[in-house]
């Protein structure tokens, strides 16, 4: 039975699916809701559903042989005993009760949540919810409208299968559930950016505004504005809503629980299977977060003094300076003039706008200054792989010093995956093969090569590349520090940042018009990077 061929992938990952012609499965949002439309009558109510975007050109049922082999919560709470809940309400109601109230979290995000109510676009607020059913960790993640008929709003559930060691991702299209895939589909060539996987890139969990002030989620930085009649207020579901903060505990969690059970699995044999999809994690930007400042813009003046821009906007602070690296930094990150941020805003014409809405409010996002950084999925597999003894500390650092002013989007570094084996490689051979491919075509290479510049680093000694690291982050924060001063410099890093969030803007992570602001800076303006002298300039 087909699965609504009229229905094609959107860049949301509210919803999965988009009415329109069929395609090349690529196609910009166009703010419009998911639809249940009468195709969807060729789908035979009490079954599940297989459809996994880029690999299957129609759904199927599944028999039950393959549902038994389904692991998670909703295969053996609902499907294996040929229960369909066709709301959230009712998935809820049908789970064993939560034991205590941790076990079950109730979140709130909307990118329109801190524009006052009566601005007439779609507010779009999204109801999470991370439930727990066997132990403390949460075994669903529930994503789902929370506003309209529930019957109707898209709902989507990652399922951890404890079993498998992998989430499985299910959508409701009624009256069937389908599953969508699982994890290790999101690294795989056919399926990989497509469906689910446009947002769940690396087959984890997904909050990309994951650090404090938790940008657009109802949290203890900031509360999501309703109108005194919002019909929301009287939501059971949203009289339970906590905070943002919880839920960024409990997304580390997850996202590292599937990259242990991802890396047992690929090096079971001594091996490590598609070296490659481990290493893109370092040398590459396979997703990101949005970070900002945790001072709201409006309450940004001239006089305020100096704004803290989000930590991620000028190096991997995670990765180079915490755990198992933790380079001896003893610089302060810079601090930015407030006047400058505030003048910034008029001259590069910062607006929030939804074209599909013909919203448009002049001024900043919430929260000042949001930028792309680094992820905390490519952290954490990077993370685990030192601790697994895959690389070393020091091949981590060398790789991430490589270009290390420019966290996200770096050529440089991708240059290097390279030098990466795409098969099968021994545990204790793969750090020494990459180094000695990257040595030789170094050999013949300018001096400023990445290939050059990893090699000399290399070659530090052990006792000595921490400092010799650190010193050279000091040494830009330096720069930065005195350069931020002059108005001029200050309005290159809001180019700098401008220019990252247009790479970001190119991915399918991008959901909502309103998650990032908009300016007057030329679309066809040339990407930038940042120079360890603190300058600006175009990226090669």
């Amino acid at each position: 039975m087909e699965l609504v061929h009229s229905f094609q992938e959107r860049r949301r990952a509210t919803a999965w699916l988009q009415q329109g012609h069929v395609g090349d499965g690529i196609t910009e949002p166009t703010g419009a809701e998911v639809t249940e439309d009468a195709a969807s009558g060729a789908l035979e109510a009490g079954k599940l559903y297989r459809y996994v975007a880029g690999v299957d050109q129609q759904a199927r049922s599944l028999d039950p042989q393959e549902v038994q082999q389904l692991g998670d919560p909703m295969a053996t709470v609902f499907f294996r005993q040929g229960r369909f809940p066709m709301t959230v309400q009712d998935l809820l109601a049908g789970l064993p009760q939560p034991e205590t109230t941790a076990n079950q979290q109730i979140y709130l995000t909307s990118e329109a949540g801190q524009i006052l109510p009566g601005a007439d676009l779609p507010r779009d607020p999204r109801f999470a919810i991370a439930r727990a059913i066997a132990g403390r960790e949460a075994d669903l993640l529930i994503s789902t409208g929370a506003t309209g008929d529930p019957a109707t709003t898209f709902l989507q559930v990652a399922a951890w299968d404890q079993a498998a060691g992998v989430f499985n991702y299910y959508m409701r299209r009624t009256p069937v559930w389908v599953w969508a895939g699982n994890s290790w589909l999101s690294l795989t060539s056919d399926s990989r950016g497509h469906g689910c996987f446009d947002s769940h890139v690396n087959g984890s969990v997904v909050m990309k505004e994951l650090k404090q002030p938790w940008i657009n989620w109802q949290s203890q930085s900031a509360t999501i504005q309703l109108a005194p009649d919002d019909p929301l207020r009287s939501n059971p579901l949203y009289q339970q809503v906590v905070g943002g903060q919880n839920l960024e505990l409990t997304v580390r969690s997850l996202v590292s629980r599937w990259t242990a059970a991802r890396l047992a699995a690929v090096t079971a044999d001594g091996r490590v299977a598609h070296p490659d999809h481990l290493m893109r994690h370092l040398f590459t930007t396979t997703t990101v977060n949005l970070a900002s400042s945790a001072t709201p813009s409006a309450v940004v003046t001239p006089s305020s003094g100096d704004l803290a821009l989000p930590a991620g906007f000028w190096l991997n602070t995670d990765a180079l300076l915490t755990d198992e690296l933790a380079l001896p930094v003893s610089s302060a990150l810079p601090m930015a003039p407030a006047a400058h941020y505030v003048a910034s805003l008029t001259t590069f014409g910062f607006r929030l706008e939804e074209k599909t809405s013909g919203f448009s409010q002049p001024g900043d996002t919430f929260f000042a200054f949001v930028v792309p950084e680094a992820a905390y999925e490519d952290y954490d597999v990077v993370l685990q792989m030192v601790r697994k003894k895959l690389i070393t500390a020091k091949f981590a650092a060398c790789a991430l010093m490589l270009d290390f002013t420019n966290p996200v989007f770096s050529p440089e570094r991708a240059r290097l995956m390279t030098y990466v084996p795409t098969v099968a490689t021994a545990v204790a051979d793969l750090e020494g093969q990459i180094v000695q491919a990257i040595s030789r075509a170094a050999a013949t290479l300018q001096p400023d090569s990445p290939e050059r510049r990893f090699t000399a680093d290399w070659a530090l000694p052990a006792a000595d590349w921490p400092k010799a690291f650190a010193q050279r982050i000091d040494d830009y924060l330096a720069h930065v520090t005195k350069l931020i001063g002059a108005s001029a410099a200050f309005d290159d890093y809001v180019r700098l940042a401008e220019s990252r969030r247009r790479d970001f803007k190119a991915m399918r992570l991008n959901e909502f018009e309103l998650t990032l602001p908009t300016t007057n800076i030329p679309g066809d303006a040339p990407r930038l990077r940042m120079r360890e002298d603190g300058t600006v300039e175009p990226r090669p």
